[in-house]
């Protein structure tokens, strides 16, 4: 019978209760800049206060009172947060069809931490071509040069 409590089956979980991920991680991840760290420590501690670590790393185990619908959702609220707190372009970069949030994560990671000595040279062309004369104060080229 419709309705009965045996056949609608209600799974809530903490992480269903995120409104706005933006809240929780107030960077945008972007290739320029170098705040990978920084937005992978703001995307571990979100992760870990919702109880959805496990979604984005394999070594983390997974729940075993959580049912594949549940988990499906999860990963796609988990996906969401990444694709929301990333770059158009590099979300196109990462997106695939059917990837889980923890596919997501790992290319990201190979954007990130797979290219050192790319990023290393494209990082020192950037703070060889910025040059004090265009600052009015140190404090202002020091900003520019972290970013």
């Amino acid at each position: 019978m419709p309705g009965d409590a045996e056949t609608t089956k209600s799974t809530f979980h903490l992480a269903f209760t995120v409104s706005n991920i933006k809240n929780a991680i107030p960077l945008i991840l972007n290739r320029s800049d170098d705040h990978y760290p920084s937005w992978v420590e703001f995307f571990n501690i979100h992760v870990c206060a919702y109880n959805v670590k496990d979604h984005i790393d394999d070594k983390t185990p997974t729940p075993t009172d959580v049912d594949k619908d549940t988990w499906d959702r999860l990963d796609a609220l988990v996906k969401s947060s990444i694709y929301s707190t990333i770059t158009p372009d590099l979300a196109h970069t990462i997106m695939k069809p059917g990837a889980s949030a923890l596919d997501l994560w790992k290319r990201l990671q190979e954007i990130f931490l797979d290219n050192k000595n790319t990023r290393a040279v494209y990082l020192e062309e950037q703070f060889n071509n910025t040059h004090i004369s265009a600052f009015s104060n140190i404090t202002e080229y020091c900003a520019a040069s972290r970013t």
